[in-house]
């Protein structure tokens, strides 16, 4: 499955889009300006993500690497 076959579903699932989970982490601390803040695990989102929108840990890893910059929406 492609990185951008993993946003597509998550997306389906949840009924938000890429950029509204960069804009919820900005708001939860894990990001700042350039990407994941100071001190940010994968861990720590990766339990957000799954508690609070049923996420797997394959999806929420495919977002975690959204948010660290390591990929991009079309990867």
């Amino acid at each position: 499955m492609s990185f951008q076959a993993y946003l597509d579903n998550i997306e389906a699932k949840t009924g938000k889009s890429p950029a509204d989970f960069k804009a919820l982490a900005h708001q939860k601390g894990f990001t700042d300006g350039g990407g994941l803040a100071d001190g940010v695990k994968a861990t720590q989102v990766t339990d957000w993500l799954k508690q609070d929108f049923g996420l797997g840990h394959g999806h929420a890893m495919a977002i975690f690497a959204l948010l660290k910059g390591a990929k991009k929406e079309g990867d």
